[in-house]
């Protein structure tokens, strides 16, 4: 994660005395300093911390930032998600798919969470953010804007792979409990389902995130690196 983080955000670097002294070269390019390993120990919230820690600077971000990166932006709207590595994860898969950015209702777990800065493995570094106090009237902007809003539903009356996700697209996350809440559905243009055997209710949010992301990112042309 240190090596992920642009070099302008980070603003003090602690060391482990073991860490250190392996890795000198990485540690003389920043004012930095240096701990015994007991005490770096109970400074990480980790159980075997790698040995470095680095306090960085916030990015800030607005909807505009998102919205107007491109012609066609793909984003991510996510609704009250409490799991930091749901969350997490969202993120990671969101910057493999293309997505523009992420926009989120307040009451979505802390982005800064330790455990969903781990699992975004670097690219909260990347993805543009930001948390929205009223999730449906940013939703009704985003359909006001030309942006299809596509909620992830249950109910949905189209499957995932037959929408035109070419377009300027939103796609909706609800709740791993409870969905979507029906005040975000109706402000969506359309409503999506994903197909399911068996007798499941539904699919975790990343994973049913990570689906409709990756038909979008298809139907976009995405390649193999």
């Amino acid at each position: 994660m240190f090596g992920e983080v642009p070099s302008e955000s980070i603003r003090n670097v602690y060391a482990s005395e073991s860490f250190a002294n392996v890795n000198k070269e990485l540690l003389c390019r920043y004012r930095h300093e240096v701990v015994r390993d007991d005490i770096f120990e109970r400074m990480s919230d980790t159980r075997t911390p790698q040995g470095i820690l680095a306090t960085v600077s916030m990015p800030e971000y607005t909807v505009d930032d998102i919205v107007g990166k491109k012609e066609n932006p793909l984003i991510v709207v996510l609704e009250n998600i409490q799991d930091p590595g749901n969350l997490g994860t969202i993120i990671r898969t969101a910057e493999g798919a293309g997505a523009d950015g992420i926009i989120m209702s307040y009451d979505t777990v802390d982005i800064y969470n330790p455990k969903t800065v781990r699992s975004t493995m670097g690219s909260l570094c990347r993805m543009p953010f930001v948390y929205v106090s009223d999730i449906c009237d940013t939703v009704r902007s985003l359909g006001a804007k030309g942006i299809n809003t596509c909620a992830a539903h249950l109910d949905g009356a189209e499957e995932y792979y037959n929408i035109d996700y070419c377009l300027p697209t939103a796609v909706l996350i609800g709740n791993e409990g409870g969905g979507l809440t029906s005040g975000l559905t109706a402000a969506a243009e359309s409503r999506i389902k994903i197909p399911m055997h068996g007798k499941l209710e539904s699919l975790n949010a990343a994973v049913s995130a990570a689906v409709v992301l990756y038909e979008a990112a298809r139907q976009r042309g995405l390649k193999a690196r």
